[in-house]
């Protein structure tokens, strides 16, 4: 199996010897993952590609092997559904906020538990933080959804395109618009700088409106409200 190699790109002189390494065992972990539905060329661009949008922008590099897995694997998911030609893909919802730290991440972690593999769920952020919302983590895991592995990522232009639908929340006009996708704006309180006490209203009410919205899509919660 040949392997892509992510090192063509030239911001990998930024990175240390480690961090180079760990690009190319996920390059690895990518092809094994896709092999048979993206050649090595395809999987080696959107590695790149992932590599330019994340790096510029980030805080820290020690999290960029990861994230690039990340975002290179979401993009690939959605331009698998992009290019196929079923007629009954899973409904696609992506939930986009500010920093991806908090309300995003929580309404995609109940949009996994209440759906399972029934719903493709992506998210994304404006303006990416460092780390998740510590709060947010806790009061998730209060009801036994586990966001600590998630990281902060940015949106991608094929993930936005596969979305049937694109919760909004707070990114305003930075948000991504592409003509013809369902829309909704979700108005939310940002739980940002907020002890988890005040971040449980926020949870369950986000838990409330997955909900509504998965009836709106034709998908049964597996857990009971």
């Amino acid at each position: 199996m040949t392997t892509p190699n992510p090192t063509t790109s030239p911001l990998l002189a930024s990175l240390s010897t480690a961090e180079r390494l760990q690009m190319r065992q996920s390059a690895a972990a990518i092809q094994r993952r896709w092999k048979g539905q993206f050649n090595v060329e395809t999987i080696e661009r959107f590695l790149i590609e992932s590599l330019d949008i994340l790096l510029p922008r980030a805080q820290v590099t020690t999290w960029i092997p990861v994230l690039v897995e990340r975002l290179t694997n979401d993009r690939l998911h959605a331009l698998m559904r992009l290019e196929s030609d079923r007629t009954d893909p899973n409904p696609s919802v992506l939930f986009l906020c500010v920093h991806n730290a908090g309300r995003s991440q929580m309404a995609a972690g109940w949009m996994r538990h209440l759906a399972g593999d029934r719903v493709d769920v992506f998210s994304g952020g404006s303006e990416p933080a460092e780390s998740l919302n510590q709060a947010a983590v806790a009061a998730m895991g209060e009801k036994g959804i586990d966001i600590s592995r998630e990281l902060p990522q940015p949106w991608a232009d094929e993930v936005v395109r596969a979305a049937d639908v694109i919760v909004t929340m707070g990114c305003g006009d930075a948000c991504p618009f592409y003509p013809g996708k369902r829309y909704v704006d979700w108005e939310l309180d940002d739980p940002a700088g907020r002890p988890v006490e005040e971040v449980r209203p926020i949870r369950d009410e986000i838990e409330r409106r997955v909900r509504v919205l998965l009836g709106e899509i034709g998908v049964e919660p597996t857990v009971a409200g």
